[in-house]
């Protein structure tokens, strides 16, 4: 077993949020098209049941997303993406307003709204700096993509998400965009290697295989394979039926020390990480 780095933290709005011991993030959507359709809540009192269910079940971190990125889907303008936004943030900071939250979005100015309107946290953007969805093209090596630059200036912490296939790919891009963003201030980053994103279905385990080696880079991983096509299509089945599977993986991803898993199922990753937890004491 691989143990996570002791002492890590991320500052959050000023507080430090530990890692020592895992971290679950619930994944709060607003869309009517993500491909789980039980994660999906499009009204005011469906996020909110479906926040106090999550705080309830001990929740570390809210991630709020209004454009779905689903292979296949069509994305959401960016005028729907910030009304759905403005809805579900506005129930939480209501009913939770010291909850943890992060913006799941690709699109810089939609972040600069979530944190300066909304006091989001974390920016979580699935998009590599702009590679996977091309709403916002990376610039050359020499200029620094608008995500970096406005988390850098808004100085919260960033899930900088690998669209690559592979670990020979995901690597070295990872680490050039760990110094670039390390020279603009940022300090607070977490990978996520971007199961599903841009990866074959035997790419994916091949980087669960070998999770360990995104350790090179020096900053705490972010697994995100929560009832995913991952596990769906090997399995013949449906995302329905698969949080058996993503418990096994949610467990292997931590014993293979990664920091945060992001999940649909809150209660059942926390008893995950405690049981793992339980397990490191006695090594």
């Amino acid at each position: 077993m691989i143990l996570a780095d002791k002492g890590r933290t991320i500052n959050v709005r000023g507080k430090l949020l530990s890692l020592d011991a895992p971290l679950v993030m619930g994944i709060l959507n607003v869309t009517p098209d993500s491909f789980y359709a039980t994660s999906r809540q499009q009204t005011e009192d469906a996020v909110a049941r479906r926040i106090d269910e999550m705080m309830a079940e001990g929740v570390d971190i809210i991630d709020v997303g209004g454009c779905s990125t689903r292979p296949g889907g069509a994305l959401a303008t960016d005028a729907e993406e910030r009304e759905r936004l403005r809805m579900a943030l506005g129930v939480v900071m209501r009913r939770h307003p010291n909850a943890v939250v992060s913006v799941d979005t690709f699109r810089p100015e939609v972040a600069r709204m979530a944190v300066e309107e909304f006091g989001a946290a974390i920016i979580n953007d699935v998009s590599e700096g702009g590679r996977l969805t091309g709403d916002s093209a990376v610039p050359s090596s020499a200029d620094v993509p608008e995500m970096f630059a406005l988390v850098a200036r808004l100085r919260v912490p960033y899930v900088l998400t690998s669209v690559r296939p592979t670990l020979d790919e995901m690597l070295p891009s990872l680490a050039e965009e760990v110094g670039l963003l390390h020279s603009l201030g940022v300090s607070d980053i977490l990978i996520d290697p971007g199961f599903g994103f841009g990866k074959d279905l035997r790419q994916n385990y091949q980087l669960m295989a070998h999770l360990e080696h995104l350790h090179a880079l020096r900053q705490p991983l972010l697994v995100g394979v929560s009832r995913k096509s991952m596990l769906w299509r090997l399995l013949d089945t449906t995302p329905e039926a698969t949080l058996p599977a993503t418990t096994a993986l949610h467990a292997m991803a931590l014993m293979k020390g990664a920091s945060v898993l992001r999940v649909h199922d809150v209660a059942a990753a926390v008893q995950v990480c405690k049981v793992v937890e339980a397990t490191r004491s006695c090594e």
